[in-house]
């Protein structure tokens, strides 16, 4: 049985460390699974992670931006995810199109029936069955990223240091996202203690996969 599980949230927000445990609950229950992010997750999307992440690269236009965000996606669809989607197994994704929608779109106001066109090319239009959203509020989940940042943990990139108006644009735009498709997306407070958030999503998890089933 295949599966694909996003998770989206800001930077900060407990993604990796959810992946990371979700994953290994899933492989206790004897699922085959595979992790991977965006952007990067193969050595060319890893290549355009770096460009797009770096923060001198000031000059980068929104357009430059959505199609660098949307070749790495392509990438990671055709070499990764649609393959071990065709092998039965469960692939964990850390952000996915919801990003672009979100950033792109909510965050720097670009045009959503031109971004749906790019994406829908990038992505072959594989959606996600099951999108988690860490939500976090903008100044908390910053003050995080500084705090893991100046522990030489994790990274400060390009998108991090943009105004503070456009991260609660971006969180307005998972919710409202969210809001729109319930059935796929799940919204967890990501200032619940780890266990907490962790029963939320493998619960959830453990719905859809019995849904699959039947």
């Amino acid at each position: 049985m295949s599966l694909f599980i996003t998770f989206e949230g800001p930077d900060g927000s407990g993604k990796s460390t959810q992946i990371g445990l979700v994953a290994e609950y899933l492989q206790q229950g004897g699922y085959q699974v595979y992790c991977t992010r965006e952007p990067g997750g193969t050595a060319i999307g890893n290549q355009i992670r770096a460009v797009l992440h770096d923060v001198d690269n000031t000059a980068m236009t929104s357009r430059a931006e959505i199609l660098l965000y949307s070749a790495s996606r392509a990438q990671l669809v055709e070499q990764i995810i649609l393959p071990h989607l065709a092998a039965g197994h469960i692939v964990l994704c850390d952000r996915y199109a919801d990003s672009t929608y979100a950033y792109q779109g909510y965050g720097r106001q670009l045009d959503f029936d031109t971004l749906q066109a790019i994406t829908g090319f990038a992505t072959q239009n594989l959606k996600p069955d099951l999108t988690i959203y860490l939500d976090l509020e903008v100044e908390k989940g910053l003050q995080r990223k500084v705090a893991a940042n100046t522990a030489g943990q994790g990274e400060w990139n390009r998108m991090d240091q943009l105004e503070l108006e456009f991260h609660q644009r971006v969180r307005q735009g998972y919710l409202e996202m969210a809001r729109t498709e319930p059935e796929r997306w799940l919204v967890v407070d990501a200032t619940a203690s780890v266990a907490d958030i962790n029963r939320t999503i493998c619960r959830r998890v453990e719905e859809k996969i019995n849904r699959s089933n039947a």
